[in-house]
């Protein structure tokens, strides 16, 4: 069982502090470390069970009860271990961790609120739209705000990038007015959601304004917002977006990424279209277009 018993603040600091790995970790240290008393261990722990995406029942049932963990607190009152394990879960992707990573949403700390939304979008699960729309409404009471901004009330991108994975067309008329927020990174989240969600409506080829959106991005003076945008584009995969990101000023790595993000899309979609009109499975060795192939070498002199 996990402790759960208070520690003063200045045992949790000691115990908090940063560990390496000494390429000894395993599974099952893992797990006995997650039960232990030495917090700093707990994190770690929990952050290599998802970083390796151990789904092994035992792991799993405890990174779950670490998102009540009492033990380990900042002196802002945010929740490490908490925002580890909810982390962790999503990259596990076991099912088992929805319902708590819903409840986890009402938590005090943004940064687990911010974990379990991004957490919540890996899974994959529409069950979790109701809760998110109503944090991204700011009607889940006992929440608190950003520790470094205080006027930003929810972690909003997070909440956005999974209300658009998760094809939560409904929520359109609440994320259309994030378009316009001051945060550029929220901004980016709504136009990134609602490029996705109007692909799934009536009139498609409306969703590329929300796409140009993001390319406005990639010519932002701050390098930051241009890796943002970058990112965001990639994920969507934003075809028209391909000769701005490979001229985006910022790093070759994530330009790279961003452009690898286009082509999965496109063949994504490339085999969906060949299943639908075959009625059959899909063609593995689909012909490449030359739109693709422009791609290909954008990516191939960034390297």
């Amino acid at each position: 069982m996990l402790s759960t018993e208070p520690r003063r603040l200045e045992e949790k600091q000691a115990q908090s502090a940063p560990i390496t790995n000494d390429g000894n970790l395993t599974i099952a240290k893992a797990i006995a470390n997650l039960q232990g008393d030495d917090l700093g261990l707990r994190v770690y722990s929990a952050w290599w069970l998802g970083r390796f995406r151990v789904d092994d029942p035992i792991a799993v049932d405890l990174l779950i009860a670490a998102l009540d963990d009492e033990d380990d607190r900042t002196s802002a009152g945010g929740y490490p271990m908490r925002r580890n394990a909810a982390r962790a879960l999503g990259k596990i992707n076991n099912p088992k961790a929805v319902q708590p990573l819903i409840e986890s949403l009402g938590c005090a700390d943004f940064y687990v609120r911010e974990a379990a939304a991004q957490s919540l979008e890996m899974l994959g699960d529409r069950s979790c739209l109701e809760a998110l729309q109503k944090l991204l409404a700011n009607q889940i009471p006992g929440t608190l705000p950003a520790p470094e901004k205080k006027d930003l009330a929810q972690p909003y991108d997070a909440i956005l990038e999974a209300l658009g994975t998760l094809g939560a067309v409904e929520a359109i008329p609440m994320i259309e007015p994030f378009l316009s927020h001051e945060i550029e990174r929220v901004k980016f989240a709504a136009a990134r959601a609602m490029y996705q969600l109007t692909l799934l409506g009536e009139n498609p080829a409306s969703a590329n304004q929300y796409g140009d959106m993001l390319i406005e991005g990639l010519q932002h003076d701050e390098l930051q917002i241009r890796r943002t945008a970058l990112a965001d584009v990639g994920a969507i995969g934003y075809f028209n977006a391909a000769p701005a990101i490979a001229a985006t000023l910022a790093e070759n790595s994530l330009k790279l990424i961003s452009l690898k993000g286009l082509l999965e899309k496109q063949i994504e979609h490339n085999h969906a279209q060949s299943k639908m009109q075959a009625n059959s499975h899909s063609d593995p060795l689909l012909p490449v277009s030359e739109e693709m192939a422009q791609v290909m070498r954008f990516m191939d002199e960034l390297l």
